[in-house]
């Protein structure tokens, strides 16, 4: 599975990176829907949450942390932050690697 992210994760194709250590990668979305629009994506390869196995339970956990800390470093934890996760094409999924997106910099609308 080669995506577009792992691209940048090997540093094949820039991105605009705001976090990164060796399970993590944080970086500026291309076509932002708030002010502030980070992806965070895991090194290692998943499709999405619905492909993750017991495996991927600790860094599934670990990831739920690193956003939070990213939130933190930019300064939008005091203020709020949303952080969405699409599954499949249906949902809005079009790079089929697990990423979360956080959402910030504004006053964000109300989800259906």
């Amino acid at each position: 599975m080669s995506t577009i992210f792992k691209k940048i994760i090997d540093k094949e194709i820039p991105a605009k990176i705001v976090y990164e250590d060796e399970e993590f990668l944080a970086f500026e979305d291309i076509a932002p829907a708030a002010k502030i629009h980070v992806l965070v994506i895991p090194r290692k390869e998943i499709k999405n949450l619905d492909n993750a196995t017991d495996e991927d339970i600790i860094l599934l956990g670990k990831l739920q942390l690193t956003i939070a800390k990213i939130a933190r470093l930019l300064g939008v934890n005091e203020s709020g932050y949303r952080v969405v996760t699409n599954i499949n094409a249906d949902a809005g999924q079009t790079v089929f690697h697990i990423h979360y997106h956080i959402l910030a910099g504004e006053k964000l609308g109300v989800m259906a």
